[in-house]
């Protein structure tokens, strides 16, 4: 079987990153069964006249991004191992069922929006080659009724065998079907195209050649490298060094749960219907950018929505690094947002053990008022980045 062997790839091409340039220790990313009507009632749609069309979806990535910026990783699937262990508090703190959501970087996104069901969700991240990955992770959503689909989509392992997994079979179980299921080139060929046809027809959205290549690369590397795909460093070989996407997947929460948007067909379903209706829009942006968040903030606003939750990974380390934290924050200023807004930030350790870490995990996730984090701000008790994760956090094992 003819190969894309993934060095090949590397160096051939793909947009690389900018956030992950200035310090990649952390991440600022799937036969056919029926739904069961029990799970179909879990979560409630909204309603029909919520839906986006994809002409004004499209627009909004294009006319909403800036310039892309330049990085040397890949950031294919978070590296942020403690991740859920803030879910507790989020759904304790957050407005669920309402508002909106902004995040960064690639899957654990799904895992938050699966949590605080947010009516509309904006993923900012500076490298084009993420938005490309979201309208990847997006299509594949629209063409899979189920997690079993997706992750056969995801991986290009068809479904099959006497008893293919269908949307009752246990995460742990998907895992495992999909860990002795070989994929094909000829799948990978044949689901590359209807996911290329899908974005440009279904979803509006013209890819130009860079963008091509960056997906059949994204793409091409999730198909090889499947369950052991992972954050790596472009040009230096730290495969290893961080976490497979099997281990993110069956990462629990304090509580010893599953947390993990694919670990319940609810979750996905409510993260599929979102997608379906054209609410969850990536564009290309940076925190300190004077375009993308202001006029996701603008939009925001004009249809009445409050930011819930935003999830900033561990970004604002190198705000800090580059002198440009100023900016982010007065971008935060503009955002619409209540008492019970959030950040949701993760902490590589670099400095100093946070006092929120919890054994075992290299990182730490905390949450933070967005309302607590401009006061702060404004009384000048953010000299550094330690001084902002320590100032007034919420950790996710605190009563």
């Amino acid at each position: 079987m003819l190969r894309i062997p993934l060095l090949n790839l590397i160096l051939r091409g793909g947009v690389p990153s900018f956030y992950h340039l200035l310090g990649a220790l952390v991440v600022v990313g799937l036969g056919i069964g029926l739904i069961a009507p029990s799970e179909q009632k879990a979560y409630q749609p909204q309603p029909q006249e919520q839906v986006i069309s994809a002409a004004e979806f499209s627009r909004m990535i294009r006319e909403f991004s800036e310039e892309e910026g330049y990085f040397l990783s890949d950031n294919f699937v978070s590296n942020e191992t403690s991740y859920l262990h803030v879910l507790g508090k989020l759904e304790e703190l957050a407005s669920t069922g309402e508002g909106a959501y902004i995040g960064v970087g690639p899957e654990q996104n799904f895992s938050y929006i699966a949590k605080i069901r947010p009516k509309i969700a904006f993923i900012v991240d500076i490298r084009r080659q993420a938005m490309i990955q979201q309208l990847m992770y997006k299509a594949i959503f629209h063409l899979s009724e189920n997690r079993a689909q997706f992750l056969s989509r995801l991986f290009s392992k068809p479904l099959g065998g006497e008893n293919p997994p269908g949307s009752d079979t246990s995460l742990p179980d998907l895992v495992s079907y999909f860990e002795r299921t070989p994929g094909t080139e000829e799948t990978f060929r044949e689901n590359l195209g209807i996911i290329e046809k899908t974005i440009q027809t279904d979803f509006q959205f013209p890819l130009s050649p860079d963008d091509r290549t960056a997906l059949e690369y994204v793409y091409a590397v999730f198909w090889e490298e499947n369950l052991e795909i992972r954050f790596w460093f472009r040009g230096r070989w730290s495969w290893g060094r961080f976490p497979t996407l099997r281990g993110m997947i069956l990462e629990k929460d304090l509580q010893g749960q599953l947390g993990n948007f694919l670990a319940q067909e609810k979750d996905y379903q409510f993260v599929r219907e979102l997608h379906l209706r054209h609410r969850i829009i990536p564009v290309v942006g940076d925190f300190s950018g004077d375009k993308a968040l202001a006029t996701v903030g603008d939009y925001l606003r004009e249809n009445g929505y409050s930011v819930n939750v935003f999830y900033t990974s561990n970004v604002e380390q190198y705000l800090f690094r580059s002198g440009i934290f100023e900016a982010f924050a007065e971008n935060v200023r503009r955002l619409p947002i209540d008492e019970k807004s959030l950040f949701i930030r993760a902490f590589t350790g670099l400095g100093g053990l946070h006092p929120a870490r919890v054994p075992g995990h290299r990182l730490s996730t905390i949450l933070q008022k967005m309302t607590v984090f401009l006061e702060d701000y404004d009384q000048n008790l953010y000299p550094d980045y330690w001084a902002l994760l320590t100032t007034n956090f919420i950790a996710g094992n605190q009563p």
